[in-house]
């Protein structure tokens, strides 16, 4: 019988789930819920990720069939108390003969490069780069959570539009249509509204404005336009920081990736940003394949059934 290997990436909006054989070929692939591990919540995600994960072996008709090695990056794994915590919530979960938890960087970084040198950046509701330099040094720039950082993300622009809104409803700024568009994406009727919505907006909830924002910037309105301008600078900042730490300086040559929902293919965020780096990080070249983070830990989880 073939044996089975599972890929799980686990983000803060999303959770990608995919079932391969043995030599990595894709049997069913599942997007569901976020699983994301936050301090005292690893049951929640181990829970997420197992019914997702067995959703998708009855996608691929192999729902009798036990995986022989599951590797699961999720966000917040990163912090050494939450990846032992989900790791043996998912051991309890009883999803596969080995089960590894590891960083959503990890994974993404395994997809992105494997083990060869390069810079990844990530920005979907969050943002983060991260690196490896020739000399095997692994390096980590941004990621510090919505109230700290993130800068460049959807949630980050989000919470941008929303102060350009009230801003412009005062008159301390031009008239612009985000005020209608933000309005009628969170189906308000009046900018006082938005005080009782932001109160209980999750980083999920702010990175939806993303989609009106980065819409109307690429029609020309100038107040969005600025802000995803400054979005696109504040990334490519954390590339050029990675490329002076790792290669010496910006000059050199290095691999870029982009990925995240913020960045994929043809969006006008990452135009801007291809665009940015060609002068801030000359030396960047970019990868023409596109990440995808639940493949990097399927490559990873081939490698722990090969006991490598």
């Amino acid at each position: 019988m073939t044996h089975l290997v599972v890929g799980v990436d686990g983000g803060g909006s999303k959770t990608h789930v995919i079932v391969a054989d043995e030599r990595g070929k894709e049997l069913a692939t599942l997007t569901g819920a976020p699983s994301a591990v936050r301090p005292g919540e690893a049951l929640h995600s181990a829970e997420v990720i197992g019914a997702l994960v067995r959703d998708t072996l009855a996608i691929a008709e192999r729902e009798g069939q036990r995986p022989r090695a599951l590797v699961v990056g999720v966000a917040g794994a990163g912090r050494e108390a939450e990846r032992k915590a989900l790791l043996r919530a998912l051991e309890g979960e009883g999803l596969a003969e080995e089960v590894s938890v590891v960083a959503d960087a990890e994974i993404a970084m395994m997809d992105a490069f494997e083990d060869g040198t390069g810079v990844l950046l990530i920005s979907g509701t969050g943002s983060v780069a991260f690196g490896r330099g020739p000399t095997g040094e692994f390096r980590r720039c941004g990621g510090w959570g919505p109230d700290c950082g993130d800068e460049g993300s959807g949630a980050w622009i989000g919470r941008r539009a929303l102060s350009v809104v009230t801003s412009s409803h005062d008159g301390r700024e031009p008239d612009t249509r985000l005020v209608g568009a933000v309005l009628t994406a969170l189906e308000l009727a009046e900018v006082d509204e938005l005080v009782a919505w932001a109160a209980q907006a999750s980083p999920k909830d702010l990175a939806a404005l993303a989609v009106p924002v980065v819409t109307l910037a690429s029609e020309r309105d100038q107040r969005a336009n600025s802000i995803c301008t400054l979005a696109a600078e504040e990334l490519v900042l954390h590339v050029r920081t990675l490329a002076r730490q790792l290669f010496v300086d910006e000059r050199a040559s290095v691999p870029v990736a982009l990925a995240g929902g913020m960045l994929r293919r043809g969006s006008f965020l990452r135009r801007l940003v291809e665009h940015r780096l060609k002068s801030a990080v000359p030396g960047s070249h970019l990868q023409g394949e596109d990440v995808v983070a639940a493949r990097g830990a399927v490559k990873m989880a081939q490698r722990l059934l090969a006991g490598v």
